[in-house]
């Protein structure tokens, strides 16, 4: 059965965005990039909220025809062009470049999606994921730790009502001092 994964970036102190929504702290350097493009080769799916699709959507479709963009770059919009996208959303009227709209019954959608044949999925954008979290969708969590205190913002995790117990699956260290850390739910393979 596939898996959903929630990769995400997050500051030390478990932020993914400054207060006004910016990224400026993330450290995404070409050893960060590639590793990332070689990971996102291993989904056919990404699942995606609105904001991220819409933030997707504006950069990947023509990346790959920008020769003042570096190779990696490139690869990964060939990456992320070749793959379906779902977008969740109930204030989205329609989607783009083949993307397919979801605008309820989250959960049953992405029963049916793990019970296809075919490579993991990928769930992008940390209100959707919370929604995930919360009916208990997400089977991994890649965390890529930057280091950087950002002391206020977007937290990564939303409150919860019940705790999630999980087991370390990989680290890894990179040149930038970024760290991934991804874990799966105990008990799942």
């Amino acid at each position: 059965m596939r898996k959903v994964i929630y990769s995400i970036m997050t500051t030390l102190d478990g932020f993914i965005a400054r207060p006004g929504g910016e990224l400026d702290w993330a450290i995404i350097d070409e050893e960060l990039h590639r590793f990332i493009n070689d990971r996102e080769s291993e989904f056919d799916i990404f699942l995606y909220g609105r904001r991220t699709y819409e933030m997707m959507a504006g950069f990947w479709p023509t990346a790959d025809s920008d020769p003042s963009q570096p190779d990696y770059i490139q690869e990964y919009a060939r990456i992320w062009k070749s793959k379906s996208i779902v977008v969740f959303s109930r204030n989205l009227e329609q989607v783009e470049g083949g993307a397919r709209l979801v605008k309820e019954n989250i959960s049953e959608e992405i029963m049916k999606l793990k019970a296809q044949p075919g490579k993991d999925m990928a769930v992008g954008g940390a209100e959707i994921a919370a929604t995930f979290m919360r009916m208990g969708l997400i089977d991994e969590y890649e965390l890529y730790i930057h280091p950087t205190i950002l002391g206020k913002g977007k937290p990564l995790f939303p409150a919860m009502d019940d705790s999630i117990r999980l087991r370390l699956v990989e680290s890894r260290t990179f040149g930038s001092g970024v760290v991934l850390l991804r874990y799966q739910l105990e008990g799942k393979g």
